[in-house]
């Protein structure tokens, strides 16, 4: 199965996070929300299914960026 990474911020930010997420739920059809995963270190993860496929929406304070992890092709949604 094809992945696709889509880099939105190169530091970690709650606020681009929070934003992120409500652009995707927003403008993609269809899209369904699940678990929100919080580590130790404050990271969040915000898993969504699409179709039976996963979008995965990662506040990552170690790698300190914004960024979507997904079995979806996301570029068509991002134009809008």
């Amino acid at each position: 199965m094809k992945k696709y990474e889509y880099n939105i911020c190169t530091a970690a930010d709650k606020e681009i996070f929070d934003k992120q997420c409500a652009a995707l739920e927003k403008h993609i059809p269809g899209i369904e929300r699940s678990d929100m995963l919080t580590d130790v270190d404050g990271s969040q993860t915000q898993i969504y299914t699409l179709n039976g496929k996963k979008i995965i929406v990662h506040n990552s304070y170690y790698i300190d960026a914004v960024y979507i992890d997904s079995e979806v092709e996301l570029t068509e949604y991002f134009k809008r």
